[in-house]
């Protein structure tokens, strides 16, 4: 376990993926928990994916059609992407955890099983993953919106990405509710995001409370 300039021990942080179907508000919801638990003296990394690297800069351009390709390649860019997210030496999210810092994850590998993997064969795409498989967040919160409801959210947005139909959103939704029981290692909450945000806020702060022992 590293150490701090005394020699103490630092405590390993916490990694908190947020989930949902497009439009569910894992972006706002993410940065409130970030600004609550940083009032609470706990160090806050937060990042998404796709990244900010150049894996992630071709994926963004994938997604909005300016790259055109399949989705196996898509699939496998979204792997190589998030294991250079998890590994990177310089900010990768397992080197900020053993520094003591809490991670906050925008999208993380169950993304991939329901969106890609409603798509290709899920087994494949499992087995790119595995990397993540073997690093499972400490808590998901799945942000759980009706696909109706999240569509009216994207429209209103403007520019519209690769599966934001209405059609899709409810197949991913639904691939992402037979996923939890099998991978319960990453402790899931669903958390209904339909409702006012602060009161959706509210019931976050609650579990991640939990997750921290109590605040």
């Amino acid at each position: 376990m590293p150490q701090d300039g005394r020699g103490s021990e630092v405590m390993r942080g916490k990694f908190i993926v947020f989930e949902g179907t497009d439009g569910s508000g894992k972006s706002t919801q993410m940065k409130l928990l970030g600004k609550y638990l940083a009032g609470k003296g706990i160090p806050v990394y937060a990042t998404h994916e796709p990244t900010e690297s150049p894996f992630g800069a071709i994926l963004r351009a994938c997604m909005t059609g300016r790259i055109e390709t399949d989705e196996y390649t898509i699939a496998a860019m979204f792997a190589a992407d998030r294991s250079d997210h998890l590994m990177n030496g310089v900010n990768g999210i397992l080197k900020k955890l053993e520094e003591g810092t809490t991670v906050l994850c925008d999208r993380y590998c169950l993304s991939s099983f329901a969106y890609n993997g409603g798509i290709v064969p899920l087994e494949w795409v499992i087995s790119l993953n595995e990397p993540a498989l073997n690093n499972p967040p400490d808590l998901t919160v799945f942000l759980d919106l009706p696909a109706e409801e999240g569509m009216k959210r994207v429209l209103r947005r403007g520019e519209s990405e690769r599966y934001e139909t209405l059609e899709r959103q409810r197949k991913i939704r639904d691939q992402y509710f037979m996923l939890f029981e099998r991978f319960a290692s990453h402790n899931v909450k669903v958390v209904p995001s339909s409702e006012d945000k602060d009161e959706t806020q509210q019931r976050i702060r609650e579990i991640a409370d939990v997750l921290f022992g109590g605040m």
